[in-house]
């Protein structure tokens, strides 16, 4: 809204529109927000005025608004054209748009389902394929990776227990000073093994401190010997534990040598595949998932030829069902875009719309089967759709897009009916 676009000797230029909005989600809410007054028959008066001053008002019904508010309700009701505009019929796939926005759900529905088998179809091609052409380079990965899980499961390797070894050796290799250590941990705690009196250990002398403050008459003194009791208890316990630790200590060169003989089998495997026990168990796993897609054998690849033509199947059934209700539609649309052009000062002109099922070329790798007509499996259906212009009776049918001087009003016809199909 430019100044300039305000007449000379007049104040003010103004637009205004009454829309009717009902079912357009985002232009309801618009109103809605807006606090617009709402005529009986449902619709909404907006207003844009620019004043010679520069100075720019917008009203929707009634309610003084910002101009992005206007702005984001246009978008939600108006299709604007222009020169340009038209070029969009120039290209199949917009023309093919346009039928299926007309056939909603009838084509919407079998399209889906015609696209979820197309995904699954084409993977399985190409996983057909791989296993075809790279068979020889599969098999030799196939021949490493079952070296290497006989080799791993020739270990037997447990989780964690690279870690668990080492620790172990530590013990082993250092056993007589840790049965030193702790047997004179065990004597501190528990006294002399012998009885002798002059080394009686934490626990005896905890047990003649208890005894003095048991038999004394002063309260306070008294008043310790419940805890007194308690470290009696402890030290008990981890004497114990040090006299057990201690007959477990095993000296036998025998076991350690077996140790570190496990430790040296794993210790391949590490060098090999991962940096420790629980790296090369996962490599083992990835490796059996990896195998299971690298079967070249002919059973294999039978079993992927028979699930790629049950989805061929399935397939073409779905491609035959969005055909149908393409041409089921082409009629009422081809009827309909007709009549508007009627109002657009093209009386004698009529539109027809054609569906066809495009032949696959010679080598194509998504051709399909319908009918014993081999044709393409495109992402939208096997379909090709051409909006065709017959200027007047007993003129030629032609593609919209050479009728240079119709082709925006055909685009303004379509819009217009595309407009009663959705939203």
């Amino acid at each position: 809204a430019e100044v300039s676009k305000v007449r000379t000797g007049m104040l003010k230029a103004f637009v205004e529109g009454r829309f009717t909005y009902s079912g357009v989600e985002g232009a309801e809410r618009i109103v809605a927000e807006s606090g617009a007054d709402v005529d009986e028959d449902g619709s909404v008066i907006a207003l844009r005025a620019v004043a010679v001053d520069g100075r720019s008002r917008a009203h929707l019904g009634g309610r003084s608004v910002p101009v992005g508010v206007l702005a984001e309700l246009s978008e939600q009701l108006i299709a604007v054209h222009g020169q340009n505009d038209q070029l969009r019929l120039l290209r199949p796939s917009e023309q093919r748009a346009v039928i299926d926005r007309f056939a909603g759900d009838a084509v919407a529905k079998p399209l889906r389902a015609y696209q979820e088998i197309r995904a699954e179809w084409l993977a399985v091609i190409a996983e057909l394929t791989e296993r075809s052409t790279r068979s020889r380079e599969m098999a030799q990965q196939a021949d490493l990776l079952k070296h290497g899980l006989t080799e791993i499961d020739a270990v037997a390797p447990e989780p964690g227990e690279d870690v668990e070894l080492t620790e172990q050796i530590k013990r082993l290799a250092a056993v007589d000073e840790l049965r030193a250590a702790a047997t004179e941990a065990h004597v501190a705690v528990s006294g002399s093994p012998d009885g002798d009196p002059d080394a009686p250990g934490a626990m005896g002398l905890v047990s003649e401190a208890l005894r003095r403050l048991s038999t004394s008459e002063d309260a306070v003194l008294r008043e310790l010997a419940p805890r007194l009791e308690e470290a009696s208890v402890l030290l008990s316990d981890v004497g114990a534990e040090l006299g057990n630790y201690v007959e477990t200590l095993d000296a036998d060169p025998a076991l350690l040598e077996k140790v570190l003989a496990r430790q040296a089998d794993l210790k391949r495997l590490t060098r090999k595949y991962a940096a420790d026990v629980d790296g090369v168990l996962a490599w083992a796993d990835d490796a059996r998932r990896r195998l299971e897609s690298m079967d070249t054998s002919e059973e294999a690849l039978a079993e992927l030829a028979l699930r790629r033509d049950q989805l061929a199947v399935q397939l073409a059934a779905h491609a035959a069902e969005v055909s149908a209700a393409r041409k089921d539609a082409a009629a009422s649309l081809a009827a309909e875009i007709t009549r508007e052009l009627s109002g657009l000062a093209m009386g004698q002109a009529a539109i027809e719309v054609t569906v066809e099922q495009r032949p696959a070329e010679h080598g194509d790798t998504h051709a399909l089967a319908i009918d014993g007509r081999a044709v393409h499996a495109g992402p939208d259906g096997v379909d090709d759709v051409e909006l065709l212009l017959r200027a007047h009776d007993g003129a030629p049918p032609l593609p919209v897009h050479k009728a240079a001087a119709s082709c925006q009003r055909v685009m303004l016809a379509i819009e217009v009916v595309l407009a009663h199909a959705d939203t």
